[in-house]
C-alpha cells in the first residue's frame, strides 16, 4: 500500500466573519477556495490535468456556499476542465474528513494526486434570514421535526452544551479564561514571530490589489480582567424558547440529564471566533511525488472518526484520539504536537486534563478562540497549522482532531518524512 504524502498546505488569512466589518465579506466564497487552490498549484508547479479530484469541506451549503464548491473553485481557478470536485459536510469536522477521504484514495491506490481542504464564509451564516435559521435549528437539535430521533436524541445549542459539559465535568469559569487567555498569547507570539508565514497566502482582488494579507480576529491584548469582565453568551439561549411547546435548550440536555444545573460559564472570549477563511492540502502517492519530483513533508499515519453523546456534542475528540492511537499502534507519548480544534474552552481543557497531555504540547501557536472557526476549512487550517510547527521544532509526529456537531470528531495523526 502506497503512503500517502502531504507535499503542501496553504490557508488564506482568517477575516472578521461579521458583514461590512470583516475584509473579505464581500468576496464569494469560491473566490476564497480558488484562492488557496491557485496557491497549491503555482508553489507545486502542478499540472492540473494530473489532479484526480478536490475534496472540500463546507458545512453549510447554501446559497453562495452551496453548488459543490470543489468542483467550482476548481474552475474559478483555472484547473483543467477535468479536474473533478466534491463537497461534503461534516459539519465542524469537514476539513479532516476531506483529509482523510484524500489520503484513503491515494493509499487505496485508486489516485495519485489530491487536494483537499475547505471553506466557510461564517459572514454569509450570518445573513441566513430568522426564519431559515429557525428551520436549521429545529433541523440540526430536533431531528429535522422527526419526532422519533428527537426523543432519542435530544440535540442542543453548541454554546449550551458547552456550559453543560463544564458544569458536568467540575472545570470552571477561572480555568477557562485562563486557557483563553493563553491561546491569544501564544497566537500573538506566533504572528510575533512568524510561524503562520510559510502557509499563509494573500486574498487577492481580481484587479490584483490585496485584500487581506493578515489575521483580522486576534485580540492580543487581551488581559484576565477583560475575559472576567465580559457576560456569559449562553445563558439566555438555554432559556430561549424554540418551540410552540416552550421547548428550550436547556430542557433539551436536561431530558437526558435530568438532574444537571447548567452553570453559564463560556463568553465570547472563551469560545471559537467567527471568521471567513479558507485551506487547502496537497496530498500525492510516493509514485506521483518521485515521479514529478515533489518533495513531501509528511505522510498520513491514521485516521479514524468517531460519534458520542449527541446530546452534550462537544465529548467525541477524547475517544476519537485514542482510536487513532491504537490504529497507529502509538500512544500519548508518541505524539510531539497535538492540536484540538477551540470551538469552545471546555472541549481542549476536558482533552488535557482526560489524555494528560502536556499543556506545551498542544495547541502551542493558539487556536480558534484567538484566530478564529472558519467551520468548513478548520481541518484543513489546524493540519497545516501544526505541520509548519513540527518542522520549525524539527520534531515527528502530530495529531489533529475537534469536535463536531451530532457528536462526531474525526481524528488524523501525521508524520514528518
Amino acid at each position: 500500500m502506497t503512503e500517502a504524502l502531504i507535499i503542501d498546505a496553504v490557508r488564506t488569512p482568517r477575516g472578521l466573519g461579521k458583514p461590512g466589518k470583516g475584509a473579505l465579506v464581500n468576496l464569494h466564497p469560491q473566490h476564497l477556495a480558488a484562492t488557496v487552490l491557485s496557491a497549491l498549484q503555482q508553489r507545486n508547479s502542478l499540472d492540473t490535468a494530473e489532479i484526480d479530484d478536490v475534496i472540500w469541506g463546507t458545512s453549510a451549503q447554501k446559497g453562495m456556499q452551496g453548488g459543490d464548491m470543489g468542483r467550482m473553485a476548481a474552475l474559478d481557478a483555472g484547473f483543467d476542465v477535468r479536474v473533478s470536485g466534491v463537497t461534503l459536510d461534516r459539519f465542524c469536522g469537514s476539513g479532516i474528513t476531506a483529509a482523510s477521504l484524500a489520503a484513503a484514495q491515494i493509499r487505496s491506490g485508486m489516485e495519485d494526486l489530491v487536494i483537499a481542504g475547505g471553506t466557510e464564509m461564517m459572514s454569509l451564516i450570518t445573513t441566513i434570514s430568522e426564519q431559515e435559521r429557525a428551520a436549521g435549528f429545529k433541523s440540526l437539535m430536533m431531528g429535522s421535526g422527526n419526532a422519533r430521533l428527537a426523543a432519542r436524541h435530544p440535540q442542543s445549542h453548541q454554546g449550551v452544551c458547552a456550559d453543560a459539559i463544564a458544569s458536568l465535568e467540575g472545570i470552571g469559569r477561572e480555568a477557562l479564561d485562563a486557557f483563553s487567555l493563553e491561546s491569544q498569547q501564544r497566537a500573538a507570539r506566533a504572528i510575533r514571530e512568524g510561524r503562520f508565514a510559510r502557509s499563509t497566502v494573500p486574498v487577492v482582488g481580481d484587479d490584483g490589489q490585496v485584500i487581506l494579507d493578515r489575521e483580522e480576529y486576534p485580540r492580543p491584548d487581551t488581559t484576565l480582567a477583560d475575559l472576567a469582565g465580559l457576560k456569559p453568551s449562553f445563558a439566555q439561549i438555554a432559556d430561549m424558547p424554540i418551540d410552540a411547546k416552550g421547548t428550550t435548550f436547556r430542557k433539551l440536555i436536561n431530558l437526558r440529564y435530568p438532574d444537571l444545573k447548567i452553570e453559564p460559564v463560556h463568553h465570547a472570549g472563551s469560545s471559537s471566533g467567527v471568521v471567513d477563511g479558507a485551506a487547502a492540502l496537497l496530498l500525492a502517492s510516493e509514485g506521483y511525488a518521485r515521479k514529478r519530483g515533489l518533495k513531501p513533508r509528511a505522510r498520513v499515519v491514521a485516521t479514524a472518526n468517531l460519534g458520542d453523546d449527541p446530546t452534550l456534542m462537544l465529548n467525541a475528540p477524547v475517544p476519537a484520539a485514542r482510536k487513532v492511537l491504537a490504529k497507529a499502534g502509538l500512544t500519548i507519548r508518541d505524539i510531539d504536537l497535538f492540536e484540538v480544534n477551540e470551538a469552545f474552552a471546555v472541549v481542549v481543557e476536558k482533552f488535557i486534563r482526560d489524555l494528560g497531555i502536556d499543556r506545551e504540547r498542544i495547541n502551542v501557536n493558539g487556536g480558534a478562540i484567538a484566530l478564529g472557526h472558519p467551520i468548513g476549512a478548520t481541518g484543513a487550517v489546524l493540519i497545516g497549522t501544526v505541520l509548519d510547527e513540527l518542522e520549525r521544532r524539527d520534531a515527528k509526529r502530530a495529531l489533529v482532531t475537534m469536535c463536531a456537531a451530532g457528536g462526531m470528531a474525526p481524528a488524523i495523526i501525521i508524520e514528518r518524512v
